[in-house]
């Protein structure tokens, strides 16, 4: 590190670098781009022990092994975490962060959904983790705005013990679903909604770029009385109130973890995956201990936390190759897809445009 801790010269590591005059001085680490502009590993743990504190948002503790995750943090630094609003849609999370732009109670990261992070550049801080390489280019801003972190594909879930497994979407237009068939929301509203549409489009023969087979085939679904509006959650679930569920394959595996006879599954052929998103917000009150939560998301001990909730880390094939993965934990995720896409931003603003227009007249 030139002019930092390594110069034979103490340096004090936050909120900038200061060092005896004469000395070259690091970049602020509210401006630090990657571990490289920080210094070490150890210069970043000592600047967040000095912040002592990171607020994060939208990491409730029962989604994606969150609760051991942050517990983690907090035992391996000592840092305390306060966690605001658990339950938190990406839109909330914006709001939190612009509402109280001056505050210290702000989130210093974000978790997001693509969409939202693609729209809300201005509030990030570019940031590459040291694991960045392994990250597929396809689930990262290239410049580090924002980047994949944990997700999976979309996925069925259902009551195994009294349902038919379907072997083709075709089949979920049979008399034998009628009335319950729902998913996640509003697609006009929620990511994992439109994304079901998605898959629905991929599924019946349709492109990303354009999502009217998907809108088509619930339009379909619902004229034959098969479709539902009631929203899914492990309550219906375990009630068998909605007992045909689209959404992603780890909401589905922990909703009805303890449902007897419920089964996720993935459609053979082509499929969607997404990922939530990690920022760092620009206006952190804590710009070390947000970018030492960042490296330890994309670590190797996080992902395989995430794997055993049922998630997919982003570096899952990395972690593969390297021989670094949880094999016992990845053994149990469900086989994927021979096809996968994801939604890109563009598509998503078209999709959310063509369902803004269709889908209400589509599902009435």
């Amino acid at each position: 590190m030139e002019g930092g801790l390594n110069s034979g010269f103490f340096c004090f590591p936050f909120p900038f670098w200061v060092c005896p005059l004469g000395e070259e001085r690091m970049p602020g680490i509210a401006g630090a781009r990657s571990l490289t502009e920080v210094g070490t590993m150890d210069n970043l743990i000592a600047a967040a022990k000095a912040e002592g504190k990171l607020t994060i948002i939208a990491a409730g503790r029962d989604l994606a092994n969150y609760g051991q995750i942050i517990d983690a943090f907090k035992a391996k630094y000592d840092i305390e975490v306060e966690e605001l609003s658990p339950e938190a849609a990406s839109a909330e999370v914006i709001q939190a962060v612009t509402a109280n732009a001056s505050s210290d109670s702000i989130p210093d990261v974000l978790d997001l959904d693509l969409a939202t992070a693609a729209a809300n550049t201005e509030l990030l801080a570019r940031y590459k983790v040291q694991t960045w390489n392994d990250i597929p280019d396809a689930n990262k801003e290239a410049s580090g705005l924002y980047v994949g972190d944990y997700g999976g594909y979309m996925a069925l879930g259902y009551f195994s013990a009294n349902l038919p497994s379907p072997g083709t979407f075709a089949d979920l237009l049979n008399s034998g679903y009628r009335g319950i068939i729902s998913i996640n929301g509003d697609p006009t509203q929620t990511d994992s909604a439109l994304n079901a549409v998605a898959l629905a489009t991929l599924q019946n023969g349709g492109k990303l770029d354009n999502l009217s087979a998907g809108i088509d085939f619930f339009e379909q679904l619902n004229k034959e009385g098969n479709f539902s509006k009631a929203i899914p959650t492990a309550e219906t679930i375990a009630s068998g109130y909605t007992p045909v569920v689209f959404d992603w394959e780890y909401q589905l595996a922990a909703q009805g973890a303890s449902v007897p006879g419920w089964k996720v599954m993935l459609f053979d052929g082509k499929g969607v995956s997404s990922y939530r998103q990690q920022a760092i917000n620009k206006q952190a009150p804590h710009p070390a201990a947000a970018r030492l939560w960042q490296e330890f998301l994309f670590s190797d001990e996080v992902a395989n936390l995430r794997l055993r909730s049922g998630v997919r880390p982003v570096r899952m094939q990395a972690m593969v190759d390297a021989g670094t993965i949880d094999t016992a934990a990845a053994a149990m995720l469900p086989a994927p897809p021979e096809e996968s896409f994801t939604l890109n931003a563009s598509q998503i603003a078209a999709a959310e445009k063509l369902l803004d227009e269709k889908w209400a007249a589509a599902i009435e």
